[in-house]
Formats: C-alpha cells, structure tokens, sequence
C-alpha cells in the first residue's frame, strides 16, 4: 500500500477545533476519491509535526474518522483507509462515467451487536498468538473454565463492577444462551419443571432458551426502570428464580433502584428465590454512574451474575462467565462438571492474555467514545421532533423510539426496502400490549451509514398514515 500525500490546512482562527479541521479535510479527501482504498496515512507522530500540533490533535482525528468507518487501524502496520463499497469508487469524475450499479448494502440497526474493532486490535491479535504458542494440550479444558480467565474474569469484575469475586467463583460459560441452559438444568435437579420469572417485556432469545431447556417461564410486566420489590408481594406463585437486567432495563433501558433491589434480595431470601443478574452491557454508560451490581449488595440470597463477551467485544466468541456463591454456585459447578465445557481452550487462552494485558479495559474505552458519539447524533437528529420520544440513551448500544403514528410494524417494513434494518419494540413483549415504537442498536454501524439511516427513519416517521 502507498503512503498517502495529504494536503491539509488549518485555519487556528476558526472556532472548529484543530482535530475537527483535520478529521474533515481528511473525510473530504476519502469521499472525493482523492483517498483510496490502497493508501495508508502517516504516523500520528510525522503529520502532527508536519502540521505544527500536538501528536494528540492527530490521534483524535483518526479516532474519530476510524469510529464513522473511514479509516481502519493496522496497529504496527499504521493507518489505512478502509475499504468501503459506498464511497471507494474513485475520483467522483470516474464515477459519474461509471455505467456499473453500485450495490446498496442493508444498513443494519439490530440491537445487541457491537462495534467489530476488536477484530482489528493489534492486543487481540497478540493475545491469540501468544495462545496458538502454547504447548499443545491433549486434554479438555476444565469444565469451569480455565484457572487462568477464572482469574482474569474475576479482576476484571473487581475493577469494572466493583464486584469481589474469587477464581473459584467464576463458571466459563459460551455465552447467555449456555448460561441460562446451564440454570435451568441445575433448577431441574430439585424441580422437573422449574418456573422462573421474567420481565416483560424483555429479552425474546432468554424465554425461547428456558422454554427449550424445560423451565416454565412467569411474566411479570415492567415499565423502563424494571421490577419492583411490591411486586412480588402479589404474587399468586412464587417463582424458583427470577431473572432480570437491572443496569440496563431490556430493551426500555432504565435501571433498578438501589431500594428495589434491596427489596428483591430480601424477598428472595424469604422464599428461596434464585435471582438472575444479567450484566449484559454495564460497561457502556453515557450519561449515570452505574449502579453497584445486585451480587455485590449484602444480602443472604442466593444471586448469580450472568455476563458475556458478546457485547464488550463480540457474540462471534460465543463466551461469557457465571459470578457464583453459595448453595446455588455449588450445585451450579456441579451441573457444569455434569454437562462439561461448550468454551474452546483456546478461545479462553486468548480471552486471559487479553484480560491480562489490559486490552478489553483499553477497548471498552475506546468503544465507549464511539458509541457515545453516535449516541449524540442519534440525540441530534431526533431529540428536537415532538412526535417522537427517545429512551434508553443512559448507556448499552442501542435506543428505543416511540411514536403514535404511523404503525411501526409498517415503519421497518418501509425502512428495510429502502435499506434499512430496524426491529419493533411490541416483538419483546409477551403478553402485555405492547408499545408502537422501535429499538435502534448503533453499535456496529459507522456514522455514516447511522446518518443515513437516521435520514431515511426521518422521512418515514414524517409520512401521514
């Protein structure tokens, strides 16, 4: 690949800070053709000098161009421009001559998937080299998990949810869905059919897999801000566990009161009621502190926390952990220890150098700022209409939108023939009616392919029925 010559000016009288200035002549270069698939960048360290500012002004230039897809990090290989069929046709003279249809990709707003630069960091890579470099083992991994991201997960926890855990409390599981089976086959060990209790609306994947798995499945409805412990006063039956997502309401994205919480351990205790935390996206907040972790709290509950790599990093690991104590830890290792690992050793090798090292610390960090920005354009391209309301925007990676008119059924219908990809809020209810709006998930897309499809929702939601 070429290194590419940039003609960049900057203009310290205008009221644009100076990595604006650069990230825009630069995003200008990209989409006139002048910056091509084939060219890297030079090193934040040589253009800062050679336009006169500090190497940071380059480096959150990149940043910011890297978050909305123009540009792709190769770490020791430094910066290219990243292939984009949208705007990777050449100088825009080639293109009006161009005869050859461009195809226009689906831009997918699904909620749940996270952005793919992981992928692209130079601390994965190394930590799956260091893994592949390890001498062959001939055995399964242990069924726990290995003592190694045993450790890892158990200080990251510590750090990130203020959450004292030791090794022997953590399970490796592959993921929410194995998590969640691994549950249900401990609860039939006492019960053929155990009931569990969920919010609705809530996660639609969470009923399927305890339903498949033989739990009976309890509604129990919920506004954003989840369960309340008056609830469960009214009961008519009392539930074998409950499962919930108090950091991060899903999908309504609200969060449970420090007093509800209270109030459910207690009420759990009572009764012998396992509670499920589902921890899914608590690292990613934007506007709130988050709350201390249900399984931090003192309580004498029996609590598991359910987390996953599949929204910090990717649902492609298919990998995740149980925080475990207690009577219900002890009967859930023993279910595992049944069942055996689903985790390949050395996926978990991987995970634990990368833990290790400080990559998904350093990561989260740096997918924090990309979601908050399209977060912010998101704010800035709906937050002004009056006829429609934006919620769940204090943290996770997605948004729900709600309106009266028109049908939003018939809105995603629309959308996805113009390109478009969104999901109706009423498909994570159960039994309640459900409310017309949609949830919006902008963790994987870029900034421009959200501007684009914020352009189209706009137009949509703006046509009478």
């Amino acid at each position: 690949m070429s290194e590419a010559e940039i003609p960049i000016e900057l203009d310290r009288t205008s009221p644009a800070s100076l990595s604006a200035q650069v990230a825009s002549q630069l995003r200008s270069a990209i989409l006139s053709g002048l910056l091509q698939a084939e060219h890297t960048l030079p090193a934040t360290r040589r253009l800062a000098t050679e336009l006169g500012v500090s190497r940071g002004v380059v480096v959150r230039a990149f940043e910011q161009l890297s978050g909305e897809g123009f540009l792709e990090s190769l770490g020791t290989g430094g910066t290219k421009v990243a292939v984009r069929p949208d705007i990777q046709q050449g100088p825009i003279e080639e293109r009006a001559n161009s005869s050859t249809p461009v195809h226009a990709e689906v831009i997918d707003l699904t909620p749940g998937r996270p952005s793919g630069s992981p992928f692209q960091d130079r601390e994965w890579r190394n930590a799956w080299k260091r893994a592949l470099a390890e001498q062959g083992n001939t055995h399964l991994p242990p069924a726990l998990g290995t003592l190694a991201l045993r450790e890892a997960v158990a200080s990251h926890l510590a750090v990130s949810r203020g959450l004292a855990v030791e090794p022997e409390d953590v399970i490796i599981t592959g993921g929410t869905s194995d998590a969640l089976h691994l549950v249900v086959a401990m609860l039939r060990g006492r019960r053929n059919n155990p009931r569990i209790l969920v919010e609705d609306p809530g996660y639609p994947t969470a009923r399927r897999v305890m339903t498949a798995a033989g739990a009976q499945i309890q509604l129990l409805p919920v506004d954003e801000d989840g369960l309340k412990s008056s609830q469960l006063a009214g009961l008519k039956v009392i539930p074998d566990a409950v499962l919930i997502t108090p950091s991060h309401q899903y999908p309504l994205g609200g969060r449970m009161a420090v007093q509800e919480r209270l109030g459910l351990l207690k009420w759990a205790d009572r009764h012998g009621v396992l509670v499920l935390e589902d921890d899914y996206d608590s690292e990613f907040r934007h506007s709130r502190m988050p709350l201390p972790a249900i399984a931090s709290l003192p309580a004498q509950a029996d609590v598991v926390l359910l987390g996953t790599f599949s929204k910090n990093l990717s649902p492609w690991l298919r990998c995740g952990y149980l925080a475990v104590r207690g009577d219900a830890g002890r009967r859930l290792k023993a279910a595992r220890v049944a069942l055996d690992t689903p985790v390949a050793g050395i996926l978990q090798s991987a995970l634990a150098y990368y833990l290790q090292g400080g990559g998904l610390s350093r990561h989260i960090a740096r997918a924090r700022r990309e979601y908050s920005h399209r977060r912010s354009l998101l704010i800035e391209r709906l937050g002004s209409r009056t006829d429609v309301e934006l919620a769940a925007l204090d943290g996770g990676l997605h948004a729900v939108i709600r309106f009266d008119q028109p049908d939003a059924a018939e809105v995603a219908a629309k959308a996805l023939e113009r390109g478009v990809r969104v999901i109706p809020l009423a498909g994570y209810y159960a039994e309640r009616t459900p409310e017309n709006g949609l949830v919006i998930g902008y963790g994987a897309v870029t900034d421009l392919q959200l501007s684009k499809a914020l352009t189209v929702l706009g137009t949509l939601l703006s046509e009478q029925p």
